[in-house]
C-alpha cells in the first residue's frame, strides 16, 4: 500500500471529510460539504487546498520543506509523499486547511496544481538527505 493510500485511509475516518472523485478529473478527493480539501493524484502526490491566507501565513515553513511545492497564485500546495513523515505533514496541513476553509465559506473553487508541479526523485539524493 502506498504512502498516499495510507494517508487517504487515515483521513477518510475524519468526521468532516467525504471521499469522491477530484473535480480536476484525476484521482480521488476528500471534501467537506462546501469544498474539496485534498486531491490524491497518484501514489506519491497530493494537492491540498490551503487557501491564500493560510499559505501566506505558513509560507516560510512550507518553503523549507522538500516535500512541499508552492505554485505562484495558487491556493493549493502539492505534497510529495515519500514516507510516513510526509504523510504526517499532509495530515497536519489538512487540519490547517479545514480551519482555513471554515473562515471563508462560500469562496469560489480554485484550480488545483495538477500538472503544474514536479519533484525530483529523492532516492537520487539519499546520501545528501541523511
Amino acid at each position: 500500500m502506498s504512502v498516499a493510500h495510507r494517508a487517504m485511509e487515515r483521513l477518510r475516518d475524519w468526521p468532516d471529510l467525504d471521499v469522491g472523485p477530484a473535480c480536476c478529473g484525476m484521482g480521488r478527493a476528500l471534501r467537506t460539504a462546501e469544498c474539496e480539501i485534498v486531491h490524491f493524484h497518484s501514489d506519491r502526490d497530493a494537492d491540498l487546498h490551503l487557501t491564500e491566507p493560510a499559505i501566506r501565513h505558513l509560507a516560510v515553513y512550507l518553503g523549507r520543506s522538500t516535500a512541499i511545492r508552492l505554485v505562484p497564485d495558487s491556493q493549493w500546495v502539492t505534497v510529495h509523499l515519500d514516507n510516513e513523515r510526509d504523510a504526517d505533514v499532509l495530515l497536519c496541513l489538512v487540519s490547517v486547511a479545514l480551519q482555513a476553509h471554515a473562515r471563508c465559506v462560500g469562496a469560489a473553487p480554485h484550480r488545483c496544481n495538477l500538472n503544474r508541479v514536479t519533484f525530483p526523485d529523492r532516492r537520487d539524493y539519499a546520501d545528501v538527505l541523511t
